[in-house]
């Protein structure tokens, strides 16, 4: 096994995340052949012609990299806290005693059984699905602030309405009240989640934007851990615990806040608002290095083009952005919910409790769940970048969909009659939770994220993140509001639908989606164009004949 000392100028790709001081390179024969075949069932492998520019970039790791970095990948931890803390909250007695009286006297009746129906209450989950429907709404009028005034601004907006929405559920009295917070909470996740990726993305050198960028899923699993421990020791807190588990998200919104105080914007940004002397000092900062002239024509090249778009969404339905329409704004976002995942984050105290777990081990299992998540996290940071996209998306469906067959089965055959599971079959459930929770770790979980962000050309790039956002809350709040009342009508088939889902995105990735590590942000546009598939599509458009920004100046390796 060889080690190596991680910097991104070196022709080898890195093995890890950024912030490894020393990466183990030890590659498997078999998944580096696994990968190649993928990238080429895909249509592109990276290198060629789209980064005949990009060999000219030059750089290294700076402490101003990392901590831009760190502080706006913190935006992710808003998103995870909230899947942590609504899960675990609406499963303690406390909380459902003051606002569901109703659910709460149902669980008592059948504490111990098992019931699919147990938790069904419509407005239990528009509790959870009313922060999403407000996100949703929320990242258009994220996508113009992202737009004209920045990135880091974004950020720190989120932040602000993330912390009054904290306020207003510690502190809420009724259901009008809780309702009014999330919405609050969903603002300043529509912010958040609109801009991080996109911050992460143009932040990152290219050969390592995949590890860079998948701080943000880092952060969201992180939370979501957080959260589930937070929940663990203030359920035993009577009768106010829930109001501290839902306050404390005002904390993460603080920390963001004042992080972003210190932020740097991105230098794509301030190149696409016109300030380019502060986007040139801002990047030879974050590189470490003045020789940044290959990089920062790319910028300005993908800049002009942006500035001829006058309308950035009706932008999004040109031909030659036809493919990250489909699969970056449209496909991934929506397929990232669909594939159960969240469902099982919002509820899963609720289903472990359903499935005969008491409200401690229920949470327990929770914790369980969460830590997987970073797992999963943590192996996609060190893998993305060398193995490739594809081929994550492509595993992880594989057990993902087994992960779910053998959950479904095991219901069809043990749940559902009002006995307690055995301890045995407990232990299967929970094991066949956590194996499709750590494959959705380090595959849709971060990669729903990764993508969409570095498809897009800089002049549809803000637009599309509002629309990823906007596709990828809408299915969450659609999953989160009617997901407890199909688990109680179609039981076990419920799992088995998702399984099908499944199927259906790995075809969909397999078939569309061209691998794009190593390949510069602003250059990406270009595989479609060799892509077996999308290169007739976007030849329709007629400034693809016009047009080719790799090759429009030629810099020396000594610029």
């Amino acid at each position: 096994m060889n080690c190596l000392r991680l910097h991104f100028v070196v022709q080898k790709p890195p093995f890890g995340a950024f912030f490894f001081l020393v990466c183990c390179d030890s590659p498997s024969l078999t998944l580096h052949s696994l990968s190649r075949n993928l990238e080429m069932a895909g249509g592109f492998g990276a290198g060629g012609e789209a980064s005949k520019r990009a060999e000219f970039y030059q750089g290294r790791i700076t402490g101003y990299f990392i901590l831009a970095c760190v502080v706006g990948s913190l935006g992710g931890s808003l998103f995870g806290y909230d899947l942590g803390v609504s899960s675990g909250v609406t499963s303690m007695d406390d909380f459902l005693k003051k606002f569901f009286p109703k659910v709460y006297d149902r669980k008592q009746a059948h504490l111990h059984e098992t019931d699919y129906c147990k938790y069904d209450n419509q407005v239990l989950t528009l509790f959870t699905s009313s922060l999403y429907f407000a996100g949703l709404i929320s990242t258009f009028g994220a996508s113009i602030v992202t737009r004209n005034y920045g990135r880091r601004i974004s950020i720190m907006v989120g932040s602000v309405s993330f912390f009054l929405g904290g306020a207003v559920n510690a502190g809420a009295m009724n259901i009008a009240m809780l309702i009014i917070g999330r919405i609050l909470l969903g603002v300043g996740i529509g912010f958040g989640n609109q801009a991080v990726p996109l911050y992460l993305s143009e932040i990152a050198p290219y050969k390592i934007r995949g590890a860079v960028n998948q701080l943000f899923q880092l952060t969201t699993c992180l939370g979501i851990l957080i959260a589930d421990i937070i929940n663990y020791f203030t359920d035993k807190i009577h009768p106010w615990g829930w109001r501290l588990s839902l306050g404390l998200a005002m904390v993460p919104a603080t920390m963001i806040f004042i992080g972003g105080l210190f932020l740097p914007e991105t230098p794509n940004s301030l190149v696409e608002q016109g300030r380019l002397e502060e986007a040139r000092r801002i990047l030879e900062k974050v590189r470490g290095t003045h020789k940044v002239d290959a990089e920062f024509e790319d910028l300005k090249d993908a800049s002009e083009a942006a500035r001829a778009v006058k309308n950035p969404f009706r932008n999004l339905l040109a031909p030659r952005n036809r493919p990250q329409l489909v699969i970056g704004a449209l496909g991934i976002p929506a397929f990232q919910q669909l594939s159960g995942m969240n469902s099982i984050l919002f509820y899963s105290p609720v289903i472990f409790q359903s499935l005969g777990f008491g409200s401690g081990a229920a949470l327990y299992s929770s914790i369980i769940t969460g830590s997987m998540l970073v797992v999963g996290a943590l192996v996609s940071m060190s893998v993305v970048d060398r193995l490739g996209r594809r081929f994550l998306f492509m595993e992880a469906g594989i057990q993902m969909i087994s992960s779910m067959v053998v959950i479904a089965v095991t219901l069809a055959l043990k749940f559902g009659s009002g006995e307690t599971l055995s301890k045995g079959v407990a232990v299967l459930l929970v094991i066949a939770i956590c194996l499709f929770v750590v494959a959705y770790g380090w595959s849709w979980g971060p990669l729903g994220w990764l993508v969409p962000s570095e498809l897009f050309p800089l002049e549809a790039r803000s637009a599309g993140q509002s629309v990823v956002v906007c596709v990828n809350l809408f299915f969450t709040a659609a999953i989160a509001q009617c997901f407890l009342a199909a688990l109680c009508h179609l039981r076990y088939g419920v799992f088995i639908l998702f399984a099908g889902l499944i199927v259906i995105m790995s075809i969909f990735i397999y078939l569309l989606l061209p691998e794009t590590k190593q390949v510069p942000i602003e250059e990406i546009s270009q595989l479609f164009e060799k892509h077996w598939y999308w290169k007739h599509i976007i030849s329709k458009d007629s400034r693809i004949s016009h047009q080719n920004p790799s090759t429009t100046k030629q810099i020396s390796a000594d610029a």
